[in-house]
């Protein structure tokens, strides 16, 4: 079984990627696949889950200052476990460094061809070696904790969030101490004081 992680934080792309590699079946092996919007998760996701690929739009992420630190430490953890494909949505001046000073397997257009895309993700995942594991694999935040970590990022409060899920003002709290305690947080302010720091 490979595993995928795919990063972007547009929602449509991500979900219709994901739902496109479910569906094809040309690849030598099942895909355990998981869809993120978020640079604070992609580090812990690909140190603690793994993934054999990385598929991101980081381009994004790239405009804004302070998800440059995020980009570097999400890199810096592909390095050595993960191969990394990114698809560009434009051209952005801050990849081009990361493209010469970390391992990318391939940078594409977002524009590419599905067939081509296939191509390329199969040779990059007949490269590295298949996850054997008697342990289920799961992703490191459940969708609704990633949800909760979204709003949440955007500095929606307790309420708002509840109300944004249709879920209780208690739930919300209860999913933000497993995100604290799934990403080694030691407070409530960490994801913010990360974000911080590159402004």
């Amino acid at each position: 079984m490979f595993k995928i992680l795919l990063i972007d934080r547009c929602n449509f792309s991500r979900a219709g990627l994901e739902t496109w590699l479910d569906d094809v079946k040309c690849f030598s092996s099942p895909l355990l696949i998981s869809g993120i919007n978020s640079l604070l998760l992609a580090k812990e996701h690909i140190v603690q889950w793994q993934p054999n690929l990385v598929v991101a739009d980081l381009n994004v992420f790239a405009n804004e200052p302070h998800q440059l630190q995020l980009i570097a430490s999400m890199m810096s953890a592909c390095e050595n476990q993960s191969l990394v494909i990114l698809l560009q949505s434009g051209d952005d001046p801050h990849l081009s460094q990361y493209r010469q000073h970390q391992p990318v397997w391939a940078t594409l257009s977002k524009q590419i061809r599905l067939d081509e895309l296939t191509r390329i993700i199969d040779a990059a995942l007949r490269s590295r070696p298949e996850f054997f594991s008697t342990r289920v694999a799961t992703t490191l935040l459940t969708r609704q904790e990633e949800k909760v970590l979204s709003l949440w990022m955007e500095g929606q409060s307790n309420n708002m969030i509840a109300r944004s899920l249709s879920i209780r003002g208690k739930t919300v709290y209860t999913y933000k101490r497993n995100i604290r305690m799934k990403l080694h947080m030691d407070n409530r302010f960490s994801p913010f004081a990360l974000s911080a720091k590159g402004q």
